[in-house]
C-alpha cells in the first residue's frame, strides 16, 4: 500500500542470475527453481518473459531471461566454480592468501578478482563476477591496416603484384626496421582480407575469399615409360642437399580439357623459374624439342640434371638425356613432394594461368614477362632474397 512505509519486495537479482546460469547448463526449470528457491511460476516468467497488470494501472513487462552459450575458458582464467569458492570463503572470513592456496592461484589473482568484479552494491557475487569477467574478454580493436592509409596502400600494392601475405609481412620488417607499427604478422594480413568489412582487395593466388581446409588431391596412375629409367633416390647426395646449381625439377600445367600446356622448370638451389612454351602441341616430341633448345642455350653449370614425374609427356626422356648429356630422374608414383619446389611453383603460376583456361593463347613473350615477375618475388626459403638474385650470385661464384 502506497505511503504505508512498508518496504517492497526485495529484488531477486542474484537468484535470477543463478537461474540463468543453471538453465544455460541444461538444468530443467523445476530443478533450477528448486536450487535458487523460487516458485516454478516465477522461473517460467524469468525463462520466457511475461506481461502482467501492475497494481497502479498499466502493465509491467518481464523480459525473457537472456541465456548465453557457456564459453569454455582457458585455465589461465578463473572459472565460475572458482569464483563460487572465492565468494563462499570470503563470506566465511578467509584471508586472500588462504583462498589463493585453496585454489592453487596467486594471491594477487584473488585480490584483483575481488577488486574488479563486484556488483553495483559493492558485493562480490560469483555469477555476476563471472559475467563481468567474460564480457571483459571481448575487446575488439581496430585493425592496424585499416587505421593506417599508408600501410594499407603499401600492402595492397604488394598484393596487386601477387605477393603472398607472408612475403609482405617479412619484407615490411626488412624494409622498415624502425617502424614497429608496420611490423605485421602474416595472419594479420590474412584476417584483413577475410573479414567481412575488408579494406583490402583480395589478391590471393588461390582466388578464394575465405579459408578452406586442405584436402588431398586425386592420385594419378603411374604410366609406363621407356627403360632404363633413373629414379629420384638414385640422385647423388649433393643434388638432394641443394648445394650445387644446375639441377632442375619439371612438370606441365594443363589447360582446359588437357588440350594445351605450359612446361614449368625450377632450379633447385635458387628456385629460379623457366617456362616452356608448348601451346596446343603437348606431345612428347614437342616437349623434347623445347627442352633441348632451352637447355642448350644455358651455361653448362646450369644443366646438370632434370627431375620429372612419370607422365607420358616424358616418353622421349632418353633422347633428352642423350642430346644434353644430362640425366633425367623420375619420381615415385603418387609422390609429388619429391619435386616439391616445382609443385609449389605450379601453384604460384595459377595466379597467371588459371585452371580450365586455354593456355595456347599465351605467347612466349608473355611467358617471359611472367617468368621475370615470379623470379623477382622474395622467397622465405631464400632468406627473403629473390630467385633472380640468388641465381646471379650462384653463377658469379661458379665462374
Amino acid at each position: 500500500m502506497a505511503g504505508s512505509g512498508r518496504p517492497g519486495v526485495a529484488p531477486l537479482t542474484a537468484q535470477r542470475e543463478e537461474y540463468a546460469r543453471l538453465i544455460a547448463q541444461g538444468v530443467s526449470n523445476s530443478e533450477a527453481c528448486r536450487r535458487v528457491g523460487v516458485n516454478r511460476k516465477t522461473g517460467n516468467r524469468w525463462r520466457y518473459g511475461r506481461v502482467v497488470p501492475a497494481r497502479a494501472g498499466g502493465v509491467v513487462e518481464y523480459a525473457p531471461v537472456k541465456i548465453e552459450p557457456v564459453r569454455v575458458l582457458s585455465r589461465r582464467y578463473l572459472s565460475e566454480d572458482e569464483r563460487g569458492v572465492i565468494a563462499d570463503e570470503r563470506d566465511r572470513g578467509a584471508t586472500i592468501r588462504e583462498i589463493a592456496a585453496q585454489l592453487d592461484r596467486s594471491p594477487s589473482t584473488v585480490s584483483r578478482e575481488l577488486r574488479r568484479n563486484r556488483d553495483d552494491t559493492g558485493r562480490y557475487r560469483p555469477a555476476i563476477a563471472h559475467r563481468l569477467a567474460r564480457d571483459r574478454l571481448a575487446r575488439p580493436r581496430a585493425r592496424r591496416i585499416a587505421g593506417d592509409p599508408a600501410l594499407q596502400a603499401l600492402v595492397q600494392k604488394r598484393l596487386d603484384e601477387r605477393w603472398s601475405p607472408e612475403q609482405i609481412a617479412a619484407t615490411l620488417r626488412l624494409e622498415h626496421p624502425d617502424r614497429a607499427d608496420w611490423h605485421l604478422a602474416t595472419e594479420s594480413i590474412y584476417q584483413a582480407m577475410y573479414c567481412r568489412d575488408s579494406v583490402l582487395t583480395r589478391r590471393l593466388r588461390t582466388g578464394r575469399a575465405r579459408r578452406r581446409p586442405h584436402r588431398r588431391g586425386d592420385a594419378r596412375r603411374p604410366r609406363g615409360l621407356p627403360a632404363p629409367m633413373l629414379m629420384v633416390d638414385e640422385r647423388p647426395a649433393h643434388v638432394q642437399e641443394r648445394v650445387e646449381p644446375g639441377h632442375w625439377e619439371g612438370d606441365l600445367i594443363m589447360g582446359a580439357g588437357n588440350r594445351s600446356a605450359i612446361g614449368t622448370l625450377v632450379e633447385r638451389v635458387s628456385r629460379a623459374v623457366v617456362l616452356v612454351h608448348l601451346g596446343a602441341d603437348r606431345t612428347a616430341t614437342a616437349l623434347r624439342d623445347a627442352l633441348v633448345a632451352l637447355y642448350r642455350a644455358l651455361p653448362a653449370a646450369l644443366r646438370r640434371s632434370l627431375t620429372w614425374d612419370q607422365g607420358r609427356e616424358m616418353s622421349a626422356h632418353l633422347d633428352v638425356s642423350a642430346a644434353l648429356d644430362m640425366p633425367v630422374y623420375f619420381c615415385q608414383p603418387h609422390s609429388p613432394w619429391q619435386r616439391g619446389s616445382n609443385e609449389n611453383t605450379n601453384g604460384l603460376l595459377r595466379q597467371y594461368f588459371p585452371k580450365h583456361t586455354d593456355l595456347s593463347v599465351y605467347q612466349p613473350e608473355h611467358l617471359a614477362t611472367v617468368t621475370a615477375e615470379l623470379n623477382a618475388r622474395p622467397r622465405k626459403t631464400l632468406g627473403w632474397q629473390t630467385p633472380a638474385y640468388r641465381l646471379a650470385t650462384l653463377l658469379q661464384t661458379a665462374s
